[in-house]
């Protein structure tokens, strides 16, 4: 029997009575929802003061799945791996303890953590003094040292039930989704909007992607995978809407009648009037931007405060005062890095000298050049999607797409997968070559291969495949397929 408990955040807490039930209940329900998907029968309960986690599996890799899903459920700060007790005596939590982790300080400096909760005829002191001495006394090379310690041996009691803490893990914070109202993300596929994104759902808003295409179908697909990972590993509880918005004829129409210098701020502004008009359909109060405070000529404070005039939409930079090694270094934690690098950047390409230091009677000049009709026409178009059905719209988009389970000779197997998924399961077919390509390395690295070559790709599910066989079709690859074992 594998046992957690998890911690609330200190902010959920010191709330009133009423808040803290309602974010414990919805934190305790979106566990369920997670946990179920590794084991039906897992046991999540409300313990007011944490939430306890127990399932009957014993598999490693079952333990591995679950800490992995704990991490990734915003609300959970921290989780604890514990082998819960019985006991009648302080001996009796002793002997459980040295079995269990005695092993773990052989040769090495400890010291005996106890916390202790209910009436007990022992203090938290008499319980660290009790288990520390008789473990500095039976384990060989042990020694205790209160002071920075090589191990800290943690126990928790409650009533008549000891706690051994085997592991201590660390979520991702934040509160629980959705305790806070929804957000609209502005989603461009690189670091910034990523992360901002991440931010977003950390704080317990349900985050929407709102998708501005300015690069095709290949860049439509790359931020569709970004959005739908990022929906998959941190907020798969709750349903969320993925939106497109054609802009490319925006694009053009500012680059015919907009002066050079100012093309960047009117470009932002009218992102953010489309963005309000879909938020004010979805009924969603506010826009969620990877801005950053003067990293590049847009985002000076001075080109901030005419873009925010266009609307009164309320607009969230969560990102405004980190620097961009920061932002990036965040991007590689939360697993959207490798995917941001391959992205282009194509709001950055409008502007040749923008300004920095724009003015709104400039701006509104420059607008009144614009045919506005264009704008209403690309917002009235909007696709909106369920994120769920990108694996499923992908599916029926490719349906000229082969999919094989056996291949023929002197094919070659692309594994499209992750690193970190590739290292942990390698791909070995008898008799055919397998080579390694991120997926996020496709659109550029797969034109250096050899042309007279048919190929397979792979992955797990066969959804990332299905996505990359049809960007590479757009590019004229044809005869690439999707191999399904």
């Amino acid at each position: 029997m594998l046992k957690f408990i998890v911690k609330l955040h200190p902010e959920i807490a010191i709330k009133s009575r009423s808040v803290r039930k309602r974010f414990t209940k919805v934190l305790e329900n979106n566990i369920k929802i997670v946990l179920r998907r590794l084991d039906e029968k897992v046991q999540v309960r409300n313990n007011w003061d944490n939430i306890s986690v127990v399932t009957k599996l014993e598999d490693a890799q079952v333990r591995l799945d679950f800490i992995d899903s704990l991490k990734r459920i915003p609300g959970i700060v921290q989780f604890i791996e514990v082998t819960e007790t019985q006991f009648e005596t302080l001996d009796d939590i002793y002997q459980k303890t040295i079995v269990l982790v005695g092993h773990t300080i052989v040769g090495k400096t400890f010291c005996v953590r106890a916390k202790r909760i209910g009436q007990h005829d022992f203090t938290s002191t008499d319980l660290e003094r009790y288990v520390g001495g008789g473990l500095n006394q039976h384990i060989e090379g042990a020694s205790v040292k209160l002071s920075r310690p090589e191990v800290t041996i943690r126990l928790e009691v409650k009533d008549d039930k000891a706690y051994i803490v085997s592991q201590t893990h660390f979520g991702m914070a934040g509160f629980p989704l959705p305790t806070q109202e929804d957000v609209l993300s502005l989603m461009s596929g690189g670091f910034d909007s990523g992360v901002a994104s991440y931010q977003m759902i950390r704080k317990g808003a349900r985050t929407h992607f709102l998708f501005f295409n300015l690069g095709g179908a290949a860049h439509e697909i790359g931020v569709k995978q970004a959005s739908y990972f990022l929906w998959k590993k941190y907020s798969s509880t709750h349903k969320v809407k993925f939106i497109t918005v054609d802009f490319e004829p925006v694009v053009a129409e500012i680059l015919e009648n907009v002066e050079n210098s100012q093309m960047g701020v009117v470009l932002k502004r009218m992102m953010m009037r489309a963005g309000s008009v879909v938020a004010e359909k979805l009924n969603i109060q506010a826009l969620v931007t990877g801005e950053s405070i003067g990293q590049v000529s847009s985002q000076t404070l001075a080109n901030l405060s005419v873009i925010d005039r266009v609307t009164e939409t309320l607009i969230l930079r969560p990102l405004i005062q980190n620097d961009k090694q920061e932002i990036i270094n965040l991007a590689r934690q939360i697993g959207t890095a490798e995917m941001a690098e391959t992205m282009p950047e194509y709001c950055g390409v409008i502007s040749k000298k923008p300004t920095v230091k724009a003015k709104i009677e400039v701006i509104e000049a420059e607008e009144e050049k614009f045919d506005f009709d264009v704008l209403d026409t690309v917002v009235n178009n909007a696709r909106i999607m369920d994120v769920r059905d990108i694996d499923v719209e992908a599916k029926q988009e490719l349906k000229e797409a082969e999919s094989v389970a056996d291949l023929p000779a002197g094919s070659v197997v692309i594994d499209i997968r992750s690193p970190e998924e590739e290292e942990a399961a390698p791909l070995a077919i008898d008799g055919v070559e397998v080579v390694h390509l991120p997926f996020f390395r496709l659109a550029t690295k797969f034109g250096d291969l050899p042309k007279d070559t048919d190929y397979y790709l792979y992955c797990d599910r066969g959804v990332m495949s299905q996505l990359q066989a049809l960007m590479l079709h757009e590019q004229g690859f044809e005869t690439v397929k999707v191999y399904r074992p």
